[in-house]
């Protein structure tokens, strides 16, 4: 089976893919979770639930490689994500949905490459997100009753803890609007192997430091309440999309290295 776009997400988004069927896929790198291949909107669409179906993975123990690549193998060319995020700036509320624009990767300990030997490859991430994608993903956003940040720094640290307050605030003074725990090295992995890649974020609380304490159940909360609108927005985002790519997503490896060829292949 194949899948042109595939949607990263939590549980629940399985239920946008129609006549589907679950697959497990080995990789070089593990094996990722169950991927649900069907269509939407008479598009092939995979879906993969980064955590496990049951939730059972934390962010910082997720086989990100495994994930990207098994979709890679898929023929997946595009993906759209969604994240749950805590808010940097003020001006980002709970219940708002952010298009981020560019990221910092605070990881420490993940694996964030697919070339650790020859042919030495370094991807150019100007543009960490699809710009194609993400334009499509703002117009969409923009026709729910529901508030839109159409840029945004999201800054990746490992989990699974809460950050500090001291760590908050100086990802605000390096210019962060938003925190999260999944989106690397997930957009970069996707670059290396030319899929173009942008997520829909939710703000579920307020960062360290900018309320009294955080919870996991205020981030469960938010996400029931805001996941029919995201649902919405990906299903008409992937109807919406083009065939073909006119992004620099779809060539970074031409100009990348030595070979610029995908790795494993």
């Amino acid at each position: 089976m194949k899948a042109e776009i595939a949607i990263i997400g939590g549980t629940g988004f399985e239920s946008l893919i129609e006549h589907g069927e679950w697959l497990r896929i080995g990789t070089p790198y593990g094996i990722p979770p169950p991927i649900l291949v069907g269509e939407i909107r008479g598009r092939s669409v995979a879906f993969l639930s980064r955590h496990g179906l049951r939730h059972e993975k934390p962010p910082h123990r997720v086989n990100y490689r495994a994930n990207i690549y098994a979709l890679h193998t898929l023929g997946v060319k595009r993906i759209l994500a969604t994240n749950a995020v805590g808010a940097i700036n003020p001006d980002f509320r709970p219940g708002d949905l952010v298009i981020p624009h560019d990221i910092i990767d605070f990881t420490k300990s993940r694996q964030s490459t697919f070339y650790e030997g020859e042919p030495v490859v370094h991807i150019d991430v100007s543009q960490p997100f699809c710009p194609e994608v993400r334009a499509i993903l703002i117009e969409e956003a923009r026709k729910h009753p529901v508030k839109v940040h159409e840029r945004g720094v999201l800054v990746c640290t490992e989990g699974p803890r809460f950050e500090t307050p001291a760590e908050i605030e100086m990802f605000r003074r390096l210019g962060c609007d938003i925190v999260g725990m999944t989106a690397a090295p997930e957009a970069f992995l996707a670059r290396e192997l030319e899929i173009c890649y942008a997520t829909v974020c939710f703000v579920s609380n307020m960062a360290a430091g900018m309320q009294a304490r955080l919870t996991v159940k205020e981030v469960f909360d938010v996400a029931s309440r805001v996941s029919p609108v995201i649902q919405q927005i990906l299903s008409d985002t992937v109807w919406r999309l083009p065939q073909e790519r006119h992004c620099p997503c779809s060539r970074v490896l031409k100009d990348a290295g030595l070979g610029g060829e995908t790795p494993n292949r």
